[in-house]
C-alpha cells in the first residue's frame, strides 16, 4: 500500500500527502541552496522525522510501563556538508521541565529513543548529537 504521494509544484517546491490520513506538507528548497526557505526543506524534516520518531518509540514504551510522558519537548539543528550536499550531524536537544522518573527509568527510557527506527535508518557517518536535559 503506498503511504506518500509527492508531487513537484514549482518553484523548488513540492506537496506530500499522507494517504491513510489525508494530512500533507509541503516543502521548499533552502535559501542556501537556490530556495525561498517558506517550509520545511526536506533535510529539516529528515531532523524532524528523528526527534519525532525518538518521542514517539520513548512514549510507546514509557505509556506500557503506566508512565506520564507529556511535557517532553525537543529543538533540533542540521548541519549540512558541502561536498558532497548532505546532512552531516544533527543536534538534538531533549528537555522535560517537569520529569518526575527515577534515574533508572530516565536512563531506560533514553536508550529506547536512541534506538528508534530512524535513528537506526541514517547514514552511520552521520552524526547524531543527542543531549538529554532531563
Amino acid at each position: 500500500m503506498i503511504t506518500v504521494k509527492s508531487k513537484y509544484t514549482g518553484n523548488l517546491s513540492t506537496e506530500a500527502v499522507h494517504v491513510k490520513s489525508g494530512n500533507g506538507i509541503v516543502t521548499d528548497a533552502p535559501v542556501d541552496n537556490n530556495g525561498k526557505g517558506e517550509a520545511f526543506s526536506p533535510t529539516d524534516l529528515v531532523a524532524a522525522a528523528l526527534g519525532s520518531c525518538m518521542m514517539t518509540v520513548m512514549a510507546i514504551a514509557g505509556e506500557k510501563k503506566g508512565l506520564n510522558m507529556e511535557g517532553m519537548n525537543v529543538e533540533s539543528t542540521k548541519i549540512m556538508s558541502a561536498n558532497p550536499r548532505r546532512i552531516s550531524e544533527i543536534k538534538m536537544d531533549f528537555f522535560w521541565k517537569d520529569c518526575t522518573l527515577s534515574d533508572d527509568d530516565r536512563q531506560w527510557i533514553k536508550n529506547i529513543g536512541l534506538t528508534c527506527p530512524v535513528a537506526l535508518s541514517l547514514r552511520e557517518d552521520l552524526k547524531q548529537s543527542i543531549e538529554f536535559h532531563f
